[in-house]
């Protein structure tokens, strides 16, 4: 049958189901135990009577006069088991009944069959939802990727290896967070929706507050917030949270993502390195149980500790500039001999500088390492480097050829931080610019204590140690292209399961 005549036989069993007194969408679910529960609690032999189960049949078999079902909840499967003349006569009339894909309650005592399967001896059947659509084949999956990115709740159904990668995203979301409690940060909430954008330069979401009569926009950032709360006395602060830049989208980028950033007063660059690299190894520890971990056929060596290069010795290694140097027609001529395809209108060498070394180094640093003192003109919010002041007191952390954290030495002079942002405002022709925040300035003016900052790309975490290839893999709902009604309608599944 095609899909429209498939969803007209269900909707019809819907309507004969109570016609029949059946309710296929019941509110109430009777008494229940996790299935994974269960399971364990049987093998450790402390399971006494009968129990309820509560999961989606994802298979149903026959044999003779003998019936079986696949219930799987959260990842966790038990069989159910019925027999004619000994189990229910309404529990064998309703498991006939279901297909393959339904929510069904069983309960009745816990045994092992024949064939060693744990199973529920069901003495009482229930349906909890009716199925309307076929699910895909649960052995093969999802062949098409982007389908995989839309119908997320059919992928996490059929494929074990999605479902994993999430229970695994939330692992690393605990770990991060044990550390930053351990060491005595408080968790705060900043405003999503903001008067300004700042922190990064990046295209922002822009919204219209009908009420107040003003533009607001979604945060590209957390830092100029929670910089405000080390004015107020918060000390050690930091925020997990989601943040929206209206711009490309890759394999590593999409326009809402999450961050974690973090800010010590008394700290500095070096402080966030020391965190930086707790962060990383307390996490694999939790998640992967090792800190030598493979990903994309790379191994990585996560132990520590972490090299420690300049921005500018790697440049001049790789790419044969020194970008204190060179000339804007000389960056120029490096990046497009490294492959930039394209150029803004008049570049400028700071610009050039970030590209050369996104195309010529980046791909290099597999395992883990500290770049450090960027030119002081890539980094508005940082401060001079003591040692070279044309450099900035920063660091940015790559592994496998990506950067995973961004770091520094918090600027907190007022003056100097108004020139730096009111100079990048000035590029703003090329997409570059900073609105200048005037509450941020005037809090600075009430001294903010010399601080070390740091921001962490959360999903680039969760695809390095759930080896990943693209953050649309550990986004449960990535932005896509807009679906055409053509494909909802006619949407078929890959080889649909047989319902019975």
């Amino acid at each position: 049958m095609g899909l429209e005549e498939t969803i007209a036989v269900a909707v019809e069993k819907v309507d004969l189901l109570r016609a029949d007194g059946i309710e296929p969408y019941p509110e109430h679910t009777p008494p229940r135990e996790n299935v994974a529960t269960v399971l364990r609690l049987f093998e450790e032999g402390c399971i006494e009577g009968p129990i309820g189960v509560a999961g989606r049949l994802l298979a149903k078999r026959g044999h003779g006069r003998l019936a079986f079902g696949d219930l799987v909840e959260s990842g966790a499967k038990i069989q159910l088991f019925l027999r004619e003349g000994t189990s229910p006569q309404h529990a064998m009339a309703l498991f006939g009944r279901l297909d393959v894909g339904d929510w069904v309650w069983a309960f009745g005592p816990v045994v092992r069959t024949r064939s060693g399967e744990v199973s529920i001896d069901v003495q009482d059947l229930r349906i909890l939802s009716k199925i309307i659509r076929p699910l895909p084949d649960k052995w093969k999956g999802f062949r098409d990727q982007e389908t995989r990115y839309r119908q997320r709740y059919l992928d996490l159904m059929v494929n074990e290896e999605s479902r994993r990668t999430f229970v695994q995203r939330a692992a690393v979301i605990r770990a991060l967070r044990d550390v930053m409690d351990s060491r005595g940060f408080l968790e705060v909430d900043t405003p999503v929706l903001q008067t300004l954008y700042g922190g990064a330069a990046a295209r922002p979401f822009t919204t219209h507050h009908h009420v107040l009569d003003r533009e607001l926009y979604l945060r590209i950032a957390l830092e100029l917030h929670l910089k405000r709360l080390l004015v107020g006395g918060l000390s050690k602060v930091y925020e997990i949270g989601k943040c929206f830049r209206n711009e490309g989208m890759d394999r590593l980028h999409n326009p809402e993502f999450a961050l974690l950033e973090a800010y010590e007063a008394f700290s500095d660059r070096d402080g966030m390195m020391d965190l930086a690299q707790a962060l990383l190894q307390h996490t694999a520890d939790r998640v992967a149980g090792t800190r030598h971990i493979s990903y994309q056929g790379l191994d990585i060596d996560l132990d520590g500790p972490f090299a420690r290069h300049s921005m500018r010795d790697l440049l001049m290694e790789h790419a044969g500039q020194d970008p204190q140097d060179a000339s804007i027609d000389d960056l120029t001529e490096a990046c497009v001999r490294h492959g930039l395809a394209e150029l803004p209108e008049s570049p400028d060498s700071a610009w050039l500088v970030d590209k050369l070394f996104s195309l010529a180094v980046e791909p290099r640093l597999i395992q883990p390492t500290f770049v450090t003192n960027h030119p002081i003109e890539m980094s508005p919010l940082a401060r001079p480097d003591s040692a070279d002041v044309r450099t900035a007191a920063r660091f940015e952390l790559f592994v496998a050829g990506r950067e995973l954290v961004n770091a520094y030495s918090e600027l907190n002079e007022p003056a100097e931080q108004r020139r730096r942002l009111e100079a990048q405002r000035a590029m703003g022709d090329m997409g570059e610019g900073y609105p200048v925040d005037e509450d941020f300035l005037r809090a600075l003016e009430y001294g903010m204590p010399p601080a070390g900052g740091l921001g962490l790309g959360v999903d680039r975490l969760v695809m390095l140690l759930t080896d990943q290839p693209g953050i649309q893999d550990v986004i449960l709902f990535p932005h896509m292209r807009q679906e055409t009604a053509r494909h909802i309608l006619q949407e078929t599944p890959d080889d649909p399961i047989e319902t019975k």
